[in-house]
């Protein structure tokens, strides 16, 4: 049997104004994410779950795009309608000349 084909969108093609969901881990996310990203790590999801808007668009991001899309699956299977996952991850992001900030004052890049 196969899944539900999953909501996604390639990194060029971001709503402006889509809230930006990173689920990676804390190192990840230190060394390089978009500037407007929220940080929320994938084990972290269950139990911040009220953080994830309800309306608008909400597009989830990982390094490549596997965590991502399991999140996107826990999300839909809790009523959320309105979550896409980022095709590729950061590294499309990244490819695609998008924006990427660290948290320190060195340049953002994705690991």
């Amino acid at each position: 049997m196969f899944g539900e084909q999953l909501p996604s969108v390639s990194a060029s093609d971001v709503p402006a104004g889509a809230f930006l969901l990173d689920v990676r881990e804390h190192d990840e996310w230190a060394a390089g994410h978009a500037p407007d990203a929220v940080h929320v790590p994938m084990s972290e999801i269950p139990a911040r779950l009220a953080e994830v808007p309800q309306d608008g668009d909400v597009v989830v991001v990982c390094r490549v795009g596997g965590r991502s899309a399991r999140v996107v699956a826990y999300l839909k299977g809790n009523g959320y309608a309105n979550v896409f996952n980022l095709d590729g991850g950061m590294q499309a992001w990244d490819a695609v000349g998008k924006p990427v900030v660290s948290t320190s004052d060195a340049p953002g890049i994705v690991i």
